[in-house]
């Protein structure tokens, strides 16, 4: 069984359509996919509505999800973890215990933009076409990772 890890600031807006996509994507029964904020404003919460109606307009129910803070023993508990942006790559990779933890940690856009380290940019502050386009470019990188994780 793989399991993934999806990791934003928050976790209420990029990470918990980033979880969805991939979950909607992947064998269940294979794969488990999660996510969790760097921050812990928002523990316990529901994504952001504009989240949650962009993953509906999609067919995707983000509803069952609610925001968690990344701890440590995520390292232990996860294969992958994909941050959407390199002060969430930096946030996660200074909690690494070893290189191990370290190696698990990708910025999820190097799925289609290897090595440019292009990031997911944040839409809480955007307006309803910037979640679209959080949604778009995570659509494209969760096609990529399912289809590695099919191999």
């Amino acid at each position: 069984m793989k399991k993934v890890l999806m990791v934003c600031l928050g976790n209420i807006c990029r990470s918990p359509l980033a979880e969805g996509i991939l979950y909607s994507k992947v064998d269940k029964n294979c794969i488990i996919v999660d996510s969790a904020g760097t921050g812990g404003w928002h523990i316990g919460e529901l994504p952001d509505q504009r989240s949650i109606q962009v993953a509906n307009k999609h067919n995707i129910n983000i509803t069952n999800q609610r925001c968690r803070k990344f701890q440590v023993s995520d390292f232990d508990n996860f294969d992958i973890i994909y941050v959407m942006d390199n002060s969430n790559y930096l946030d996660v990779v200074s909690m690494a215990r070893n290189e191990v933890d370290k190696l698990k940690v990708y910025l999820i856009l190097e799925e289609i933009f290897p090595d440019l380290k292009v990031e997911v940019p944040d839409p809480y502050y955007d307006s309803e076409r910037g979640f679209e386009n959080v949604f778009q470019m995570l659509e494209k990188a969760c096609e990529v990772i399912a289809d590695k994780l099919k191999e």
